[in-house]
């Protein structure tokens, strides 16, 4: 295989947020290479921001069966190898099932389907076709969010005591107070969003960050969700009290109508030994506690770091790293698996994470629906 992997995308177009971050992180490891793709259901759109990108037509697309029949049809080794899914949530389980089925590599956004049986459908195609498949969990390709992963794996804090985990966002206050502007925005549609936006959107992020750092699974939810006006069919705020194994307890809270919050994403792990709490909008610092000592702060780049977070770090100590370095730690790690290289176990999110991070989403609104009582995760 030649050094550059062949690229493709579903979505990412003209009016895509999160297609350019896709694009800019896998370029920074120098692995990819975007070929083509169905950017746009509009056709004429899709090509037209090809044309912007200067890629060549001939490899833009209107469907994914085009895609698919297409590129198969190619020689192996001009064939684009690896897709990147970033449409909305409701087209992610049929694409990717397709692509797989196709002998494709994946790489999705998050919540990976919309359902958990679709999840564990789609991981029981990635093991019959033997593809690598990439969940963007961007927080976790952080390098300090993985030294943090792995100094609990070392013991540094000692048995795991309590965990919390917070996700708060503003941006849907402006919209959600008007009838007329929350029915126009497609998270709040269960038609496309799927059951949950707030916990779907956000809390997952909060759920996957506690298991990635601890390596505990969270076994029963209790949750309190709030869709706060009756006509608003999904959450925009919610808490759930969590029992993990090994007798552990935490909380996760996520809310997107936190007015005046933008990204606030925390991570606290509190052991028998000490304490580890990082914050996603100052992402370079790690706060170590120990009793009866100063707190410590750790920070990128420097030999202190272990070397799964060492290998994250792409630039000498004191230049900060940021949202597009941590996607591009994801995907430097799925480049790996897809050539066939040694790679850190946490590298990259799979679709195991997706099947659990659906089986959170559903945990948590049925424990709500159902007055707030405890659900176990299966």
């Amino acid at each position: 295989m030649s050094k550059r992997i062949k690229m493709g995308m579903m979505g990412g177009g003209h009016s895509s947020f999160i297609g350019i971050v896709h694009r800019i992180a896998a370029y920074m490891g120098e692995q990819y290479e975007l070929v083509g793709g169905v950017f746009d259901h509009d056709f004429e759109k899709g090509k037209d921001f090809a044309n912007s990108l200067e890629l060549d037509i001939a490899r833009v697309y209107a469907d994914i069966d085009q895609f698919i029949k297409a590129e198969n049809a190619l020689d192996p080794k001009d064939r684009i190898a690896v897709v990147v899914i970033v449409t909305p949530n409701f087209l992610h389980y049929e694409m990717a099932k397709k692509l797989i089925q196709g002998g494709f590599h994946v790489i999705c956004e998050k919540p990976v389907t919309t359902t958990s049986q679709e999840a564990v459908d789609l991981e029981n195609l990635v093991a019959k076709h033997q593809v690598v498949f990439a969940l963007t969990h961007t927080y976790t390709g952080y390098p300090m969010v993985r030294q943090m992963k792995s100094m609990i794996a070392n013991g540094v804090i000692g048995n795991i005591q309590k965990v919390d985990a917070q996700y708060y966002q503003g941006w849907i206050n402006p919209v959600i107070h008007e009838a007329d502007k929350r029915k126009s925005v497609w998270r709040l549609d269960p038609k496309v969003s799927g059951i949950s936006c707030c916990m779907g959107d956000i809390g997952v992020h909060a759920f996957n960050m506690i298991e990635y750092t601890t390596g505990l699974k969270v076994e029963k939810v209790l949750a309190d969700l709030d869709t706060l006006y009756a006509d608003n069919p999904l959450d925009i705020d919610g808490t759930a009290l969590i029992r993990m194994n090994e007798n552990v307890k935490g909380i996760i809270r996520a809310s997107q109508i936190a007015t005046g919050e933008e990204n606030n994403l925390t991570m606290a792990a509190y052991g028998t030994k000490g304490a580890l709490k990082w914050e996603q909008e100052n992402p370079n610092y790690l706060t170590w506690l120990e009793e009866g000592q100063p707190a410590r702060v750790l920070k990128p780049g420097n030999d202190y770091n272990t070397d799964f977070a060492q290998s994250s770090s792409k630039i000498a100590p004191g230049h900060p790293e940021g949202i597009f370095d941590a996607m591009g730690n994801i995907y430097l790690g799925a480049a790996k698996a897809i050539k066939g290289e040694k790679y850190h176990s946490g590298a990259f999110p799979t679709i195991l994470d997706g099947v659990r991070g659906m089986k959170f989403i559903e945990a948590v609104v049925k424990s709500s629906a159902a007055e707030n009582t405890w659900i176990t995760i299966s």
